[in-house]
């Protein structure tokens, strides 16, 4: 009997957290299960944007139930992303280590760009369409905009406006007014205004909706009117009758669940605020978002992944010396194979290695003097598809400390202290590979022999050749002075003759 591969995606989302599970078979995604809680995430996010003890424990305990359903299945094919509420809380840290003791896999923060780019491969790998379609969804703390045509997306944004933190903001005692929908839909308008012109200008055919929200006012559409498409019309009549409501508690619609209450207000407001700003005449729902974007790429092969063209295509714009490059990422293949078993490095550590080894001179664009910095705060605040919030800090920082002095402040501040031991260990081999290549001649690579133990790098040379190429030599002394903020030993030896 065939045996076909099963692949999760994780959904840590400000209002709810779904899990959905999936098989694939001839090249298609076949969805077996899903699970789905409400967690409120982003009702627990205070005014200096610190998250409660008590939205900390509705989401450990979702994500015990979680590990137990995925108790079987392989790391690789499990991903998990997290949106607005946890990108945007300062004790985020504290919630991963709370986490990592309940939920066995990592938890991917992922930036609003990026939500929005897997929310529309979750609509296009399931809707068919030949024109430009607009994708709007309204979540707990962020509302994504999408225009897209067949797979590939055209504009990506994400608003940080949310059916929860506007409810929050405006509808905080449940009472339902007209004065304070017109201020919520003016405040919704003033965050869309921004990407108004260019989403009129670039055009659409069709418009989806994505989101719980949108699907629960399609359904109360459907309740009141007795069709599930959505017009302006429509929603200004949906606030009509909240508003002639009152208060929440008093609302009469089959089709409002009671754990949507506390949010359909805010999200009312934004929807109505986007018909407004960009021209919207009707907009249909779509069951499909985030989650089946996270399956799709998980099922791809791995020449299709998106963070490999995104390198090449952000190499290209900075006008990356590709065969310099090229080199590096060689000599950095050559260390990681010596360097694999002693250090316990894997594929993906390789991967950011070689995409470090490209970048390492995008700010040159900038200025070539503090070379480093400016590449790594180009990557660190550039958009770059298929990377998570930690992938990207962790490329960033590579960069940032591929060369001169190593500073223990500013490496704490990016990298966690329970991810360093890693990180040093691929700084060291970073820092080799392009110190080798500093002449930018492959010829002019030195000869070695090479040796990886626990916390140290033992480099051997010809005695002649180190004597000939003297600058080499000293700047491997002032590297070893370097390492010493890393707790790896770099040794050098010279002998006759290499073996």
């Amino acid at each position: 009997m065939t045996k076909y591969p099963s692949f999760a995606a994780v959904d840590l989302g400000s209002n709810s957290f779904h899990l959905v599970v999936a098989r694939e078979v001839d090249g298609r995604l076949q969805l077996l299960h899903k699970e789905k809680h409400r967690v409120y995430l982003a009702a627990g996010l205070d005014e200096n944007y610190m998250l409660d003890d008590e939205a900390i424990e509705r989401a450990l305990h979702v994500l015990k139930q979680f590990a137990a359903t995925l108790a079987d299945f392989d790391k690789n094919n499990v991903e998990v992303a997290a949106t607005y509420t946890l990108r945007s809380c300062k004790n985020l840290r504290h919630f991963i280590k709370r986490a990592k003791t309940v939920f066995p896999y990592k938890i991917n923060v992922i930036s609003g760009q990026e939500e929005a780019r897997l929310i529309y491969q979750g609509v296009a790998n399931y809707v068919h369409d030949d024109s430009n379609r607009l994708v709007v969804d309204i979540g707990g703390g962020s509302t994504e905009v999408i225009i897209g045509k067949h797979q590939s997306h055209k504009l990506l944004t994400s608003r940080n406006i949310g059916c929860v933190t506007m409810s929050k903001l405006f509808f905080c005692d449940a009472k339902l007014t007209e004065k304070r929908f017109k201020k919520a839909i003016i405040h919704a308008e003033q965050n869309v205004e921004p990407i108004t012109s260019i989403y009129q200008k670039t055009g659409w055919q069709s418009c989806l909706g994505t989101s719980g929200t949108i699907k629960t006012l399609s359904a109360i559409n459907d309740e009141l009117f007795q069709t599930k498409i959505l017009t302006l019309d429509s929603l200004r009549d949906i606030q009509g009758h909240l508003i002639s409501a009152g208060e929440l508690s008093n609302i009469a619609i089959k089709a409002l669940p009671d754990e949507r209450k506390s949010s359909i207000a805010g999200g009312l407001a934004i929807l109505i605020a986007a018909f407004n700003q960009l021209g919207i005449e009707k907009l249909e729902y779509c069951d499909y978002s985030l989650r089946e974007g996270l399956l799709h790429e998980l099922a791809q092969n791995e020449e299709f992944d998106i963070r490999t063209r995104t390198i090449d295509s952000f190499a290209e714009q900075y006008t990356v010396d590709a065969q310099h490059a090229k080199h590096i990422c060689q000599t950095l293949t050559h260390f990681f194979k010596v360097a694999k078993l002693a250090w316990q490095l894997e594929k993906g550590d390789l991967e950011l290695l070689k995409w470090a080894g490209y970048l390492h001179e995008v700010g040159i664009a900038i200025n070539s003097s503090g070379i480093h910095k400016h590449s790594a705060y180009i990557v660190m605040n550039s958009q770059l598809p298929g990377f998570t919030q930690d992938q990207q800090q962790q490329l960033g920082a590579l960069i940032r400390f591929h060369r001169k002095k190593i500073k223990s402040h500013d490496l704490n501040e990016l990298i966690e202290t329970d991810s360093q031991l890693r990180f040093a260990r691929l700084l060291a081999l970073l820092r080799l590979a392009i110190l080798f290549h500093q002449k930018r001649q492959k010829t002019q690579v030195p000869k070695h022999e090479m040796r990886i133990l626990a916390n140290e790098v033992i480099l051997k040379f010809e005695g002649a050749w180190l004597e000939e190429h003297s600058l080499f030599a000293a700047d491997l002394e002032q590297e070893q002075h370097y390492w010493k903020s890393l707790d790896v030993n770099l040794t050098i030896h010279a002998s006759e003759a290499l073996s």
